[in-house]
């Protein structure tokens, strides 16, 4: 009985970590550089469900979409005005582009902790929830109403991220440009505009994220700390670039997590993935579901 409440609990856990992930694998499938301002994305998405729900007095239900797509929008400039050089006519500044990335996104992190504690202020806020019944049954095992919702949307936006990835035009087009971009720019592709797109889906699937867990949590300037670590864990265990490992690792990582947090320590249930994570770069630093030379 514990077991299996564990393991459910685990699974929901890992399909918020997936929903970070993913956008942050793509990033470093097509760029082959880290996003360190993805936590942000987070964030910015938690505040926009927060403050758009109680001080606009809209239902979570539009404010939940509406914060999804400011994050989509955050995305879309961070790529249009900060991550364009990197590709984009400066060529001589290829044996910098991993200085750049990390310079600029770091900085870019400062800024937005920043901007929401002098705009916002420091204090945690905690978002309404999208649904009033407290907890569910499901058969043995006993939910937060919110977190199994969290969970059913979580499901929904990584099956159809996974066909839209698999199925369409635009997917194809990212895998394409992911596997080479100056090929893909020969054979018609706009790598500029994918990429640009690329941005997007990764700021909205964070966003997303965090107002989902804004019920949940109470969100700080600083929340997006924890669920940026926890990415950047997934993304290598998963195969630095693989948006499928990353979704099977998120996976793994949430059950381990849920049963090391009751049979070992609750106090350091967020250094097991840190602790996994040097393990496999000793053991198989392709990563647990990746292949060398593998990516998207």
């Amino acid at each position: 009985m514990l077991a299996l409440d564990l393991l459910v609990n685990g699974l929901i856990f890992g399909l918020f970590y997936a929903l970070m992930a993913v956008g942050l694998a793509m990033i470093f499938g097509v760029l082959k550089v880290v996003n360190f301002a993805h936590g942000e994305f987070y964030m910015v998405g938690a505040y926009a469900y927060v403050l758009i729900s109680l001080k606009l007095g809209v239902s979570p239900w539009i404010a939940l979409p509406m914060a999804a797509m400011l994050g989509a929008l955050l995305g879309w400039v961070v790529e249009r005005l900060l991550m364009r050089p990197l590709y984009a006519g400066y060529a001589s500044w290829t044996i910098m582009k991993d200085e750049y990335a990390v310079v600029v996104t770091f900085g870019l992190s400062l800024l937005l902790i920043n901007l929401v504690d002098k705009i916002v202020g420091p204090y945690p806020f905690r978002g309404p929830a999208l649904i009033e019944t407290s907890r569910f049954a499901f058969g043995p095992v006993m939910l937060n109403g919110q977190k199994l919702i969290a969970a059913g949307i979580s499901i929904a936006l990584l099956v159809g991220f996974a066909l839209f990835v698999k199925r369409s035009l635009w997917g194809r087009q990212i895998q394409a440009v992911a596997q080479n971009r100056f090929g893909a720019s020969l054979a018609g592709i706009d790598a500029t505009r994918t990429t640009a797109l690329i941005f997007a889906i990764s700021g909205l699937l964070a966003a997303l994220s965090g107002g989902l867990l804004a019920p949940l949590i109470n969100p700080a300037p600083d929340v997006g700390a924890f669920p940026a670590i926890k990415s950047y864990v997934i993304v290598v265990l998963g195969g630095m670039g693989s948006i499928w490992g990353s979704m099977a690792a998120a996976l793994l990582l949430g059950v381990a997590e849920s049963f090391f947090a009751v049979y070992v320590s609750y106090a350091y249930r967020d250094a097991l993935g840190l602790l996994i994570l040097i393990a496999v770069l000793l053991l198989r630093p392709q990563g647990l579901f990746g292949e060398k030379g593998r990516e998207v």
